[in-house]
């Protein structure tokens, strides 16, 4: 589903997280994919807040615009145009019953004209799109429709971000909406993940942990927990008195700070430990809902995000959930292209899931 699309010309996928911009651009080969490029770029710390532009903060825009410019200058995509995502409290989406046999035009009317019920805010506020799901179960000559919908500012910021990196937007879609098209493709691809097997992806980011769980062909689980990587990087920065952008690099094992034996003791396993507790805490919220009567218990557990590739996350996480634990990699089906390092991917695949998805774009059909 591509929310907000534009028109269908190839795109890189553009990932703006909270500590980094990832772009990557896939290309077809045969009935698979390529992938023709990608690059990470870290952002200093706060200038991205709860998904937006850090707006307190000094020249924020500019310095996201340049990361994207680098990044683009380092990848030197063949795509000129980009598909990016919002997210969080910028998005709002719901499921509305509208009549059936209504073109278009007319329930786009419709909604307008109701926007402040179904959106919330007036239309000249935000952008919206919807999308025809199919017919109501209890009201079948009615339709069950998709509306998103996002504040004008959200999505002119990221408009405007990546036209400072020489890129030209066509697709603003939602984040929710990326990842589900990433872990479709993974499920797919995955001779270990039957047809009708209901699988979670479990994302460690920076500051939160979510909980995605796909039944069928969609998401129909999400749930999201303040903890994250940026835990990990505060607790090297005051235990070795260094800046937070020396810890940052010294947990990924670069830069100039080398860390003590004790680390590992000391600071990183009582955070994969903590890690794996909340990962347990969020599986079972999980199965104490009403919808895992439907989907039933996961066969997978699939693990991304930064922290997905710490050492160790998948063994002590497997011992603490039970299942079947592995790292995502989206990529493992795809061909490769020899300007890209096959190591340095499988490194980065796990925090590759929503440019991914942005990716993909470039194969809808519209």
């Amino acid at each position: 589903m591509g929310i907000f699309s534009l028109k269908p010309d190839p795109v890189v996928g553009v990932d703006i997280s909270t500590t980094a911009v990832k772009i990557l651009e896939l290309s077809r080969a045969g009935k698979s994919y390529r992938v023709e490029g990608y690059g990470i770029e870290s952002l200093p710390e706060g200038l991205i807040v709860d998904k937006n532009i850090n707006e307190g903060k000094e020249n924020a825009m500019e310095m996201v615009g340049e990361a994207i410019g680098r990044l683009v200058g380092k990848i030197k995509p063949k795509a000129k145009h980009a598909a990016v995502a919002v997210a969080g409290p910028a998005v709002i989406t719901k499921t509305i019953i509208l009549d059936g046999g209504l073109s278009d035009g007319e329930m786009k009317e419709l909604i307008e004209a109701e926007a402040d019920q179904y959106i919330g805010n007036p239309t000249e506020e935000v952008y919206f799109d919807f999308q025809v799901i199919g017919p109501n179960e209890k009201e079948p000559e009615r339709a069950d429709i998709l509306l998103a919908a996002s504040r004008r500012e959200n999505v002119d910021s990221r408009i405007e971000l990546l036209e400072m990196g020489s890129l030209k937007v066509k697709v603003v879609d939602i984040e929710k909406y990326a990842l589900e098209n990433a872990l479709l493709l993974v499920a797919q691809s995955d001779p270990e993940i039957n047809e009708g097997e209901t699988i979670a992806l479990v994302e460690i980011g920076a500051t939160t942990t979510s909980i995605n769980v796909l039944g069928g062909q969609n998401i129909v689980y999400s749930k999201e927990e303040t903890f994250g990587g940026k835990q990990l990087t505060e607790s090297i920065q005051h235990t070795y008195g260094i800046s937070y952008e020396e810890a940052n690099l010294a947990k990924r094992y670069e830069g100039s700070f080398s860390l003590p034996e004790t680390y590992q003791t000391e600071i990183l396993e009582p955070f994969k430990e903590e890690m794996a507790q909340q990962i347990n805490l969020m599986v079972q919220f999980y199965y104490a809902m009403e919808v895992a009567g439907k989907y039933g218990r996961l066969s997978h557990i699939l693990l991304a995000g930064g922290c997905a590739s710490i050492p160790g996350v998948v063994e002590i996480v497997s011992n603490k959930v039970g299942g079947r634990v592995t790292i995502v990699n989206p990529f493992s089906d795809m061909t490769i292209s020899p300007r890209v390092s096959k190591k340095a991917l499988l490194t980065d695949a796990p925090a590759l899931m929503i440019a991914c998805g942005l990716a993909l774009r470039t194969f809808d059909e519209y």
